[in-house]
């Protein structure tokens, strides 16, 4: 294909969906650990038996089959909720059908996850609100064995490859099978596009103060939010494009196409193989007669010679904080798990800030407490994650910053009219307190407190 040609099917892919965006609904997902109390490995066997139990209680129809014949992904026909494990048995995820309130995906969330947390009563197990499993020390972190979960630990373990180029990976290639997220998809027009990526993105420093609650318990316990070194400094990162934020302004739908035609592709299937290769970047992609991708069967690594076809545009995958769908809304990504009883602060906070894009943007404009001092919003973000705030930040200045941005969403939500800014009040007692997840449970630990007393704290609905 030309670059035009390609261009062409990327807008198709990712721009056309937003045009003509009428409705505006709410989409959710949220993942979380399953934590062995006894402190052992989690039996993958009584996953099974879990799973099993679920579809019963719940009408879930199985549709995704791991190579043993285990389930590892089912769907409610009648709301479009998704039960599934996401890389792996040790993290389980509930993605929830579109909704427009969000005290209706809040009240099936509750009803699984109390059946699910009382069949794991019986086998000293839980799930809980935690970014981080706690016992990764111990799980098989191992993939669900199908192909595309086999490809993408097979890409991620492959950093040795790739020394010549001068960036740190870390060794966590497993980092998705013990890693958990929050995550919330909005409609977006076309017309709005480039305001609600670019002030998002410029807002993510802001969003690691409040939503942090990710740490590699002693490793690296600075880290508030490893989720973001996790992904960036992964084989998913040899592009950064592919990953994390935005590195300039996005003023148009142009700028957006362009920055998108920047991104790798990394793998493709064919003749129902996952194959993975080398990131290249989309556009160079389509100029190559063949390329050479490598599958796993039976534990052992295969080559095989392809050609890019103009359908492989479906499988360009970006991991970015603010990312484009084919579905015509933007995915919030760069969220962790949060305690449950806060499950829903992510979906609100982005909800009631949806509509208040230009007075957000304003109020980033006119701060002087981190920004426009020198740093981007990208550096900014990777300084915020930090157990302590850089010398030069102003923490009266920054939390007063976090309490307005609040208070904007707040107002956002209750202009809808469905009580849903109650679910803010987690949010605004963090501010207040100048915390987040991740430094309470440090400082609970600190104190003399077990983790596993903090596990079923933060398991608490």
């Amino acid at each position: 294909m030309t670059r035009e040609e390609v261009i062409s099917r990327l807008y198709d892919r990712y721009i056309r969906p937003t045009e003509d965006k009428k409705d505006s609904f709410i989409g959710v997902e949220i993942e979380m650990p399953i934590v062995n109390l006894n402190g052992e490995a989690v039996d993958f066997d009584t996953v099974h038996l879990l799973t099993a139990a679920f579809l019963r209680e719940f009408d879930f129809t199985a549709t995704s089959f791991d190579e043993e014949g285990h389930i590892y992904s089912a769907v409610n026909s009648e709301n479009g909720d998704v039960f599934s494990y996401d890389c792996s048995y040790n993290n389980m995820e509930f993605s929830f059908g579109k909704e427009k309130n969000l005290y209706t995906i809040h009240d099936r969330f509750k009803t699984y996850y109390g059946f699910v947390q009382e069949f794991f009563k019986k086998f000293n197990y839980t799930l809980t609100g935690m970014g981080i499993n706690p016992n990764r020390g111990v799980n098989h972190n191992l993939p669900i064995e199908n192909g595309r979960y086999k490809m993408l630990f097979n890409h991620l373990s492959s950093f040795s490859k790739y020394f010549y180029i001068p960036m740190f990976f870390h060794r966590y290639p497993q980092f998705g099978m013990f890693s958990s997220a929050s995550q919330v998809q909005l409609d977006v027009t076309r017309e709005r596009l480039p305001e609600v990526v670019d002030t998002f993105n410029k807002l993510e420093p802001v969003k690691a103060l409040i939503f942090s609650n990710s740490v590699l318990l002693g490793e690296n316990e600075d880290l508030l939010c490893c989720r973001d070194m996790l992904w960036e400094n992964s084989t998913h990162g040899v592009n950064q494009h592919n990953v994390g934020m935005y590195d300039c302004d996005i003023n148009s739908v142009e700028d957006l196409l362009s920055y998108i035609s920047t991104a790798s592709i990394y793998c493709v299937e064919r003749e129902g193989k996952y194959l993975n290769f080398p990131p290249v970047n989309i556009l160079e992609y389509f100029t190559l007669d063949s390329l050479t991708g490598e599958y796993t069967e039976n534990g052992k690594a295969y080559q095989m010679k392809f050609s890019p076809q103009p359908e492989d545009i479906s499988y360009l995958r970006t991991f970015k904080f603010e990312d484009l769908t084919y579905r015509g809304t933007i995915e919030f990504r760069s969220s962790c798990c949060q305690p449950i009883g806060d499950v829903m602060t992510v979906a609100a906070f982005h909800l009631g800030l949806m509509d208040r894009t230009e007075r957000l943007k304003k109020l980033i404009e006119a701060d002087n407490s981190i920004y426009h001092n020198g740093y981007n919003a990208a550096e900014l973000r990777h300084q915020l994650v930090h157990r302590d705030l850089p010398k030069y930040v102003d923490p009266d200045g920054v939390y007063d910053l976090a309490r307005k941005v609040l208070e904007l969403s707040f107002e956002g939500l209750a202009q809808r009219g469905q009580g849903e800014e109650k679910y803010l009040e987690p949010l605004f007692e963090r501010v207040k307190n100048r915390t987040n997840p991740a430094k309470t449970m440090l400082d609970r630990l600190k104190n003399g407190e077990g983790i596993y007393s903090i596990v079923k704290s933060y398991a608490e609905a």
